[in-house]
Order: C-alpha cells, then sequence, then structure tokens
C-alpha cells in the first residue's frame, strides 16, 4: 500500500515540477518518498523530519540528505528554499499557525510549496490504518483559506489517491485502475488526498521613507520660495541730485 501511495503522489508532483535544475528543494515531514526524483537535477535536496515523528537517514546506501529539527524552527537560512513538499506535516502540526509561518519564512522569492493533506471527504482520513487517518483533515476549501491567512497565495490544487485503503490483494490489484479512471473522470470528493501549490506573497511597503524633523533648518533659500521681506517697490526713492 505504500508503494502505491508514493508512486500515485509522486507522479503528480512531477507534473507539477518537471524542472528544478540548480534549484533547492526541501521537504518538511514524512517527504523523503517525494523527494526521490530530485536527487540527480536539484542543487540541492533537504528534508526536514520533526522531532515527534522521529529521524532516519536518508537517502539509503548515499550521502545522507534528512535532519531531525524543531516543528517550528527550522536550521536554514531565510528565503532559502525554492520547492518545498510538506507531507505528514500540516495536519499533525499541533501548532499549525507557526508552521506556516516558518514555511512562509525559509521560502525564497518566487518560491513554491506543495502542501498535501488527508481529504475530509476522502476514504484514507477514516482508516486508522492508514498515515492519513491521523491528525486533521482538510478540504479544498478549508486548506486554501488558512493558507491565505498566512499570505500564501495558492496557485493550483490536485486531488490524488484514488485507490481503496486496503492491503487485501483484489484491492492492491486494482489500485493504478482506480486512480487512472477518477483521474480522469476529475472525482475530488473521492480522492484520498488534497494538494494545494502556493507562492509566497510578499506586499510592497506602502510609505515613502521614514521622517525627519529637523530642528534647525537653513533658511539659505527662503527667498525662493516667499517673496522677500524688503521688495524693490518698497524701498526709499533715490535722493535728488543737489543744485549745482
Amino acid at each position: 500500500m505504500g508503494r502505491i501511495v508514493q508512486r500515485a503522489l509522486r507522479e503528480e508532483i512531477v507534473k507539477l515540477w518537471p524542472d528544478v535544475k540548480g534549484q533547492t528543494v526541501a521537504g518538511f515531514g514524512f517527504a523523503a518518498p517525494m523527494l526521490r526524483p530530485f536527487l540527480t537535477n536539484a542543487r540541492r535536496v533537504m528534508c526536514f523530519m520533526p522531532g515527534p515523528q522521529g529521524v532516519m537517514a536518508w537517502p539509503e546506501g548515499k550521502d545522507n540528505h534528512s535532519v531531525l529539527t524543531e516543528e517550528t524552527n527550522w536550521p536554514i537560512s531565510t528565503g532559502f528554499v525554492d520547492k518545498l513538499i510538506v507531507l505528514h506535516g500540516l495536519e499533525t502540526s499541533e501548532n499549525t499557525s507557526a508552521l506556516l509561518d516558518e514555511i512562509w519564512r525559509v521560502l525564497g522569492p518566487g518560491g513554491r510549496v506543495l502542501f498535501i493533506v488527508p481529504n475530509r471527504s476522502g476514504l484514507w482520513a477514516r482508516r486508522d490504518a492508514t498515515p492519513f487517518g491521523y491528525g486533521r483533515p482538510y478540504s479544498l476549501v478549508q486548506l486554501e483559506a488558512q493558507l491565505q491567512k498566512h499570505r500564501f497565495l495558492p496557485e493550483r490544487h490536485i486531488s490524488a489517491l484514488y485507490a481503496i485503503p486496503s492491503h487485501r490483494p483484489f484491492g492492491l490489484r486494482i489500485a493504478q485502475m482506480l486512480e487512472g479512471f477518477s483521474l480522469k473522470v476529475a472525482m475530488p470528493f473521492a480522492a484520498g488526498v488534497v494538494m494545494v501549490e502556493a507562492t509566497k506573497q510578499v506586499y510592497a511597503p506602502t510609505h515613502k521613507g521614514l521622517g525627519a524633523a529637523v530642528r534647525k533648518p537653513l533658511e539659505a533659500l527662503e527667498g525662493i520660495a516667499k517673496p522677500a521681506s524688503n521688495p524693490i517697490s518698497n524701498r526709499s526713492k533715490p535722493k535728488k541730485e543737489e543744485q549745482a
């Protein structure tokens, strides 16, 4: 079942981000399987795993790309990430507001984040035997509203994972067929997950600069702005020449 989930989600992610050459790609939560396609082309790949979830070396048999981190305090500079995948991170967070603020911080200008959360109306959110059965499920409207509240601009959304959440051989055999059929006929209410791609919203400053009061302004140019205090018309007329 885990491989079915990985394949269904990875295919949609690669469609969204086909080219990450020269970019920094990161993941939060249990996003490591979704990051594998980017190991060869991205400039840098990092996987942040929160403390309550635990950490493991990834990928197996190669240089490690994973790190244990606090949920709302990531060991990375501001504006460093170009692409970010959040999987099993938002719905299980104890402080979603602070987590979204941290995600906003690490994204760079033009950076994109992909949130993958359990669909409230789907079957996967109702089965405790799957990782999507824990935490808070979302509808598309709920997720987009929360993102907009935290200065994200939703760009695209996808519904995925239409396979039956069952370990039985029959369910596993028809999983790929159900996925392809449901994507074609567009059945978002039956999807297991909601995927929303969003960008970082940065507002331009509204003021022109800092105001400063001058205690003793210079008055060298006052005559240009206002008439002279002693205009020529008011000057005393020259005295008449004395008679010879």
